[in-house]
């Protein structure tokens, strides 16, 4: 059997935002395989303390590949302590050139309070312009619907919890079962 005999594993929207000395990454809990949904109260938004230091992630693709790639990335933070863009630059440094680890199949968002960061397999490592990042596959709707709500007096957590409401009414692999962590700078 190849890659191509099994359907494809869909889901999941992570969104994080950032505002008024706050930031919140929110994760639905919904796992598809092909177009059956095999659970709905996954956690996909983790908090790490590598050394004492408070890190939030959330995480789109594959469930293992993402723990590998949380379990190295809490390995980087206790190498660098208070160093999280640092951590995640070696993070996709050893992403993009270790042949293991370019097979695996996720995204992570970040932060630690202050920094937000996107780290993908292509080695990027990249800060949001506007406060608001998304990822997944009803991440461009969370994106959307986030960035439309930033200038108004909302929080940062209701934010949040409104854009992955407004995903999950559009995509079909976000439920509306979310995981909430707040990390404050």
């Amino acid at each position: 059997m190849t890659k191509e005999d099994f359907p494809g594993w869909h889901g999941t929207t992570i969104i994080a935002v950032r505002k008024d000395g706050q930031v919140v990454i929110a994760g639905d809990g919904q796992v598809s395989l092909g177009q059956t949904v095999i659970k709905g109260t996954a956690r996909k938004v983790r908090r790490l303390s590598p050394g004492g230091q408070d890190v939030i992630a959330g995480f789109a693709g594959s469930t293992a590949d993402a723990f590998t790639l949380l379990e190295r990335l809490e390995k980087k933070l206790e190498a660098t302590p208070g160093q999280l863009a640092r951590a995640s630059v070696e993070l996709a440094k050893d992403w993009r050139t270790d042949k293991y680890l370019q097979k695996l199949e996720a995204m992570l968002i970040v932060s630690d309070g202050t920094e937000l960061l996107v780290i993908t397999g292509a080695g990027d490592v990249l800060e949001p312009e506007h406060d608001v990042t998304a990822i997944g596959s009803g991440g461009n709707y969370a994106l959307a619907a986030g960035r439309a709500m930033m200038d108004g007096d909302l929080d940062a957590e209701t934010i949040a919890r409104r854009a992955m409401a407004i995903a999950a009414d559009i995509c079909v692999y976000t439920n509306g079962n979310l995981t909430v962590e707040t990390i404050s700078q």
